[in-house]
């Protein structure tokens, strides 16, 4: 049977976006058992409340949900358990020493497949407040009414 081909999401976590802004992002491997994957090829999983850490030169992925696998027997993962992310090196110092600054912290923004492998997008944002959202927001909303406006305009409406 051939490989998959191609990006296929599995979970999205669209409140990171908001709650954080993302200053610079990786694409991280990551290390399942068997139920895990079935459980996520059926589309099951939630990042939520899930963050990154990065102990002892290692990269863990730590809250994310994945369910039960339905059919699964007595060797069924347990669902929130610490997972290992695959990463080089290289990515591994620079994301640590961008950690060491105050306030920034490790997101997982999507969980996707890759080529037929588990993959997961990570984030390195810092926490926004209350009123950054709103005015993140507002910048939002005005450049979406720009771009009507320009839009109405070309197609001579307005």
């Amino acid at each position: 049977m051939p490989r998959e081909q191609g990006r296929k999401l599995i979970a999205q976590n669209r409140k990171a976006r908001h709650d954080y802004s993302i200053e610079s992002t990786f694409e991280a491997g990551i290390v399942l058992t068997g139920t895990e994957v079935k459980s996520l090829r059926a589309g099951r999983a939630t990042l939520t409340d899930g963050f990154a850490t990065i102990d002892d030169g290692e990269a863990w992925l730590r809250g994310v949900h994945i369910p039960e696998y339905d059919l699964g027997t007595w060797n069924n993962h347990e669902p929130r358990r610490t997972r290992k992310l695959l990463l080089k090196r290289d990515e591994l110092r620079k994301i640590a020493g961008k950690l060491k600054e105050s306030g920034l912290t490790l997101v997982p923004l999507a969980l996707y497949f890759k080529d037929g492998y588990a993959k997961v997008e990570i984030g390195i944002g810092k926490g926004r407040k209350a009123h950054d959202k709103r005015q993140a927001i507002a910048e939002r909303e005005s450049t979406r009414e720009i771009q009507r406006a320009s839009g109405r305009r070309s197609k001579g409406m307005a």
